[in-house]
C-alpha cells in the first residue's frame, strides 16, 4: 500500500477553534496544545526540523527570520526586527499580513482572542521546556518498507509506470504524479526514491528523491 502523509491544512484545523469559544482564563495550556495541532501542518517542534515553515522549537524570544537552517524567509520578515514575545506572537497569529506586510506565510489568522492566548502560552511553555510538544512531521523516508521503495520509473505517452521493491507496478497520469526532494536527515537514501500517496482516490502520488539531479537519470522513456 502506498504510504499516506495525511497532513491537514492549518486553516481547516483552526476553524472550529475560532468561533463560539466561551470565556475562560487566559493562557490555557491544554487548549493551547489543541490549537498547536494546526501549526503542525506546516511546522515541526523539533529543533532544526523545518517543513513548509521553520521549526517552532525555541521560538519564544527568537528574532523573527533567524531560525538556524531555514532559508525561505521573506525579505519582509527578515527586515521586521520583531522578537517573538507575547505581544508580537499574538499580533502575528491574529493577522500576519497586517503585522508584517509582504510576508510569505499563507495564513489568514485567528480571530478568537482566547484561542490566540492559549496558543501563545503553549509556545512559551514549549520553548522554556515546561511542556514537551509532540512532533507530527514528515515520516522518516530511510525506514520505509519494500512497498514504498521505488526501483524503476518508466515514462510513455502521458503516463508514468512505477515499480516498487515488492515488484508491484503503479500507473499514474503524468499530471497526477509529483517529483520532490528531501535532503534532510530523514530523507530517502541516495538513489532510492520513495513513493508516497497524496490522497484523493489513490490516483495521485509523489516520488521523493534525495537530490534533484537523481530525478532525470532515474526516469526511463520506455513504452514496452
Amino acid at each position: 500500500m502506498i504510504r499516506q502523509l495525511g497532513l491537514c491544512t492549518a486553516v481547516a484545523a483552526f476553524a472550529p477553534l475560532a468561533f463560539g469559544t466561551p470565556a475562560r482564563a487566559e493562557g490555557d495550556l491544554v487548549r493551547g496544545a489543541q490549537a498547536a495541532r494546526a501549526c503542525m501542518a506546516c511546522h515541526s517542534f523539533t529543533p532544526g526540523r523545518h517543513l513548509t515553515g521553520p521549526s517552532l522549537a525555541g521560538v519564544w524570544g527568537r528574532k523573527a527570520g533567524t531560525a538556524d537552517g531555514f532559508a525561505r524567509y521573506s525579505d519582509a520578515l527578515k527586515r521586521s526586527e520583531l522578537v517573538w514575545d507575547k505581544r508580537n506572537l499574538d499580533a502575528w497569529l491574529k493577522n500576519p499580513a497586517a503585522l508584517v506586510p509582504g510576508n510569505a506565510m499563507g495564513f489568514p489568522g485567528i480571530a478568537d482572542t482566547h484561542t490566540r492566548a492559549d496558543l501563545v502560552a503553549y509556545l512559551e511553555a514549549v520553548s522554556s521546556g515546561r511542556v514537551t510538544a509532540p512532533d507530527r512531521g514528515l515520516p522518516n523516508l530511510k525506514e520505509v518498507d519494500t512497498a514504498s521503495r521505488v526501483t524503476a520509473i518508466r515514462y510513455c505517452g502521458d503516463a508514468y509506470r512505477l515499480t516498487t521493491a515488492d515488484r508491484q507496478t503503479y500507473t499514474f497520469w503524468e499530471f497526477n504524479l509529483r517529483f520532490k526532494t528531501d535532503g534532510s536527515a530523514d530523507g530517502p537514501p541516495a538513489g532510492k526514491p520513495v513513493l508516497i500517496g497524496t490522497g484523493m482516490q489513490g490516483d495521485r502520488a509523489a516520488v521523493v528523491f534525495a537530490r534533484p539531479e537523481e530525478i532525470s537519470s532515474f526516469i526511463q522513456r520506455q513504452c514496452s
